[in-house]
Parts: structure tokens; C-alpha cells; sequence
């Protein structure tokens, strides 16, 4: 049995397991004030619309009327659905078109600006095209690459060459949508890139040229294995942003011609609000979010990412 306090005696505070007091600290309370805005709006516009779209996945709702529990039929139907799976396949084919190209393209973009021109008014221009929305961007390429009154062709006809249909073709669609959007994103993806170049100590390079390393095995013993904290970052973002396509197909092509840019993005959005199958769609979106994550994991595993060679 605890015995009771003695009369007079002074009762010292219970002390919070340190965990706790870490938490509660003054630096902590000063982080959590900081994060508070961006956390409130990933609980009210990411957070709980999930969790809602989650619940609603296991209904049959169009939206007039009250959802009606169907349990995992909508799961069953989209396993035998061959457009879901061609929705995916066309979606797989766009990631592999845009994230090699675009991620080799901005770490030589990087690079040249680290060795050759630190201009701040060339990296405002290279970070231009990024902060158009992706809708202008889609319409300005609509318009650049018309099969008949496009400068583009206009300029092949120069050329001698025969005009190119671009968006209008199922052989060629896809690749236009992901050349646009490597367009857009290349410059951004560069910035990140030369952020982590600047973060390599110079020595190292001047060590490895005194030993007479030439450029190339610089980039490949020195560059590339000190930014993959860099090149994880880009990747997971990218290839994130890639699964989530679709605003340049819904300007552009509508997922046409002949289903050849219908990605699973676009064939959700088909079946919420053109077919008013929220249920499946949420069903779908659902399914979307654990492919994200299982490669989310897969490329953090594999690429190690919580490890730093400059540590």
C-alpha cells in the first residue's frame, strides 16, 4: 500500500518520460506552429477527403441518390475490367516515356549550369516554364503543334519533311503528352538537381583531379553516388506526379485518340462524373494509392535513401 504524504511535506512533480519532454519542448512547440498551416490543409483537402473516398468505395452512389453498401463488389468489378487495365498499362507506358528522359535531361541541364553558367537570370528562365499551369502549357503545344496551321509543322513543311498529326495519333499521342510535360518539368527537376550539386564539397573534385580522374569518372565516382538523396526525392516525386497525369490529357486529347492517352487518372474522372460511378471510381483511386506506395517503398528500399555518402 502507498503510504499518504506526511503533513507539510513538499510534493515534487511527476518528471515526463523523455520522449514526452521532447515533445513538449519549446523548439518542438516552436516547429509544430510552424507546420500548423500546411497541416491543417492536408487534414481538410488530402486527409479526410481519403478517408472519405475510402468509406464510399464500398457503395454504390451516382450521386442523387444515398450510397448504397455493396461491400467489395467494386473491387471485384475492377478486376475483371480490361479498360482499368489498359487505363494502368497506357499510364505504366507514359511513366517509363516521361521519368528516364526527364530526370537524364535535367541532371545534364544541372550540371552544365554548375560548371559552365551560374547566372541567376538563366535559372529564373529555366524555372519559367514550371510555373505555368499545366493547362496553359497544354494549350499553348495545342495550338504549337497543329497537324495544319501548328509553327511546328509549318516548319517541317520548310524542312521537306511531311507534317505530323502529334496529338491527333494513337502512335504518337502518349509520347506528345510526355514530351509537353518533360518540357514543363525539366527545369524544376534541374534546380533540384544543381541544389544538391552545390551541396558536394569542391574538394573532393579537386582531389580527384590532382589524381587525375577525368570528368566522366568524376560524375560517376563523386556526382551520382553524393546527390542520390537528391535523385530519390526526384524520382519519388516524379514518378508520383506521373501516376497522377491529367491535366494536359483532358485539354489535349481526352484520352483519345482511340483510348491511346486514356490514363487511370483520366478513366477515374470518367467514371465520377461521366458515368456517376463514385463508388467505383473511389474504388479505383483507392487501388491507385497502394501502387503509389508500394513504389514509393520500393524506390526508397533500393536506392537506400536514408542514407547520405556525404555523411
Amino acid at each position: 500500500m502507498e503510504q499518504a504524504p506526511e503533513p507539510g511535506a513538499i510534493q515534487r512533480p511527476r518528471r515526463l518520460p523523455p520522449a514526452l519532454r521532447q515533445f513538449f519542448s519549446r523548439e518542438a512547440m516552436t516547429g509544430w506552429l510552424f507546420i500548423l498551416p500546411a497541416f491543417i490543409g492536408f487534414v481538410l483537402f488530402y486527409l479526410l477527403p481519403s478517408i472519405r473516398a475510402f468509406s464510399i468505395s464500398f457503395t454504390d452512389w451516382n450521386l442523387l441518390r444515398p450510397p448504397r453498401p455493396v461491400g467489395l463488389e467494386n473491387y471485384q468489378a475492377l478486376v475483371a475490367d480490361p479498360n482499368f487495365w489498359h487505363a494502368l498499362k497506357v499510364t505504366g507506358l507514359y511513366v517509363l516515356l516521361n521519368i528516364p528522359l526527364q530526370t537524364v535531361l535535367a541532371l545534364l541541364l544541372a550540371v552544365l549550369m554548375d560548371r559552365l553558367v551560374r547566372s541567376i537570370f538563366v535559372r529564373a528562365v529555366i524555372i519559367l516554364p514550371y510555373l505555368l499551369s499545366n493547362v496553359v502549357v497544354a494549350m499553348i503545344f495545342l495550338w504549337l503543334l497543329h497537324p495544319i496551321l501548328g509553327y511546328i509543322n509549318v516548319f517541317l513543311g520548310l524542312l521537306g519533311l511531311e507534317r505530323q498529326p502529334f496529338f491527333g495519333s494513337p502512335d504518337q499521342a502518349l509520347a506528345t503528352v510526355a514530351g509537353v510535360n518533360i518540357w514543363r518539368h525539366m527545369g524544376f527537376t534541374a534546380l533540384l538537381f544543381y541544389a544538391g550539386l552545390q551541396s558536394i564539397p569542391r574538394s573532393l573534385y579537386e582531389a580527384a583531379s590532382i589524381d587525375g580522374a577525368s570528368e566522366w569518372r568524376m560524375f560517376w565516382r563523386i556526382t551520382l553516388p553524393l546527390l542520390r538523396p537528391v535523385t530519390v526525392f526526384v524520382l519519388v516525386t516524379s514518378v508520383i506526379g506521373s501516376f497522377q497525369i491529367f491535366d494536359t490529357v483532358a485539354v489535349a486529347t481526352g484520352g483519345g485518340p482511340t483510348y491511346a492517352t486514356r490514363v487511370i487518372v483520366w478513366y477515374i474522372y470518367e467514371n465520377a462524373f461521366q458515368f456517376f460511378k463514385m463508388g467505383y471510381a473511389s474504388a479505383m483511386s483507392m487501388v491507385l494509392f497502394l501502387i503509389l506506395v508500394v513504389f514509393t517503398l520500393l524506390q526508397m528500399r533500393l536506392f537506400r535513401a536514408g542514407h547520405s555518402d556525404l555523411a
